[in-house]
This record gives structure tokens, sequence and C-alpha cells, in this order.
């Protein structure tokens, strides 16, 4: 039975169907809304193995198209606030054909970012044969979740912002968020999940986030969260993120110290 502090939100997953004919679709989003407190969250896919699977199902996709549609979901949220079906009756008539909306669906729970996680999930993410080996947590998916695992065990989680969107710092329209955000005696910090081992370029677009970032802000940190403890000494793309982010003063933290960090912050954020 769901908790007597949970409450109603709605839902659309986003799918992209490149060819109406064949009415076959891959769901590439998901659309979350709480209308008790006009809150919403769209999520869009945005990660290269995301996109990796899509052109192998569909080697034409537009990806044009999918990279851009995050930022087109975020800016029309912000001008329309009356209602999650009104906004995306209004989406219906002017996105392409090739990107629409599952029939609204509803449910109960009490966190809305843990809601859009968990759905982007069980409807999104690229299936994984052993989600529960260390070959999940080879992604940002799987290294925020189990971040997120760890801040709610520790009683962090109600101190972060969530899903952090950076086009304030950087140009508008861009579709970047980082995963987490806190503050700490007049000092902004940032976390983000990193992917070490398996997409390098991830600390290449946090270096330029955070520098865009600091020039903006007087007092800034930030944190990246990987699945393992870099090896520069051993491993040449270790070393590279390594260094890249320890020039960008981006201290990196493996999931295995994780928990150890969330303690000792945990006091010490408002």
């Amino acid at each position: 039975m769901p908790e007597l502090d949970s409450r109603p939100f709605a839902y659309h997953i986003v799918r992209y169907t490149p060819n109406l004919i064949r009415d076959e679709w891959v769901n590439v989003g998901v659309v979350i809304h709480d209308a008790n407190e006009g809150r919403f969250r769209v999520r869009v896919i945005d990660e290269e193995s995301e996109f990796a699977r899509l052109r192998r199902l569909h080697p034409g996709a537009d990806e044009g198209l999918l990279r851009g549609l995050g930022g087109l979901l975020d800016s029309t949220l912000a001008e329309h606030r009356d209602g999650l079906s009104s906004w995306v009756a209004k989406l219906d008539q002017t996105l392409s054909n090739a990107a629409q909306f599952s029939p609204r669906r509803g449910l109960l729970a009490d966190d809305l970012d843990a809601e859009m996680e968990r759905l982007y999930h069980d409807h999104v993410e690229p299936p994984r044969v052993r989600a529960a080996t260390v070959e999940s947590m080879a992604s940002r998916s799987g290294i925020r979740a189990r971040a997120s695992e760890v801040f709610r065990s520790v009683g962090l989680w109600g101190k972060l912002a969530r899903a952090v969107k950076v086009d304030g710092y950087t140009y508008p329209g861009d579709p970047l968020r980082l995963d987490y955000s806190y503050r700490r005696n007049g000092t902004r910090g940032f976390i983000q999940s990193l992917a070490l081992s398996r997409d390098p370029s991830q600390a290449k677009v946090l270096a330029y986030t955070a520098a865009a970032i600091r020039a903006k802000l007087a007092a800034t940190e930030f944190i990246a969260v990987t699945e393992v403890k870099p090896r520069p000494q051993e491993n040449e793309r270790h070393r590279f993120v390594a260094g890249l982010l320890e020039e960008n003063q981006i201290p990196l933290v493996p999931l295995s110290r994780l928990p150890v960090w969330a303690h000792q912050m945990r006091p010490l954020l408002q």
C-alpha cells in the first residue's frame, strides 16, 4: 500500500517514432508532474551509450532532433504552467511527428525526483542483462542511481537540489543538468556522476561547465563521483581524466568512498 504522505503524480513517456507507417517507436524520455505543487521534471536521453543503442535500432535516426529535445521541453515548460495535459496537447501540435507522448498515466509516490529516476530506469534506460553487477555501475545512470541510494541512506537527500540546469551559466539552451547541488557556509557545491571507464569525454564537459559556473559564482566547489577509484599509473584513460579534473580543482570520489564523504558532509550542509 502507498504511504500516507504519498501524492498523486502524472507522467508521459516520450517516444521517438522514426517511421510513422511502421508504427514502431523507442522510448527516449520521461515527463512527470506534481499537480499539487505545480512541479515538473523532464529527462531525455543524453548519454552516448543511449544514442548508440538508438543508432543500432534505427540507423537513420534524427539525432539532431533528439539532442535538442530536452532543451525544447524545458524551455516550453518554463513558459507553460497550466498543467501537464494542456502542455502536452500544445507540444503535440508543434513537435515533429517523430517525437510523441504516450497516453497519460498516474501513480502515487512521495518523492518526485526519485520517481523520475525509477520511471527513466524502467522505461528508457537500455536494458541490462546483469543490472545488479559492477557492469551496471559503468554508466552514468548506474553511478547516479547508486549515489542517490547513498544520499538517502545517510540523510543527505533532502539537502540536495537535483537535476540542476546550467544554461544560466553557460549558454541559453544548454541541455546539461548537473546531478546534485548543495549549499555549505556560503559555498555552492555541485556533484556530477562520471563514467570514468566508459566515456572520458564527460570529464571535458564537466571541466568546461565548472569554469563557466565559477566565472559567475564567487564561491563554488565541484565533486565528480566515479564508478571506480582511478588508477592513473596503470590506465591512460584514467590518467587523462584524473589530470584534467585535478587541473580544474574537481576532486574524484569513487562510489566505494561516497558513504564516507556523505557522512562527513551531512552536518555541514544547509
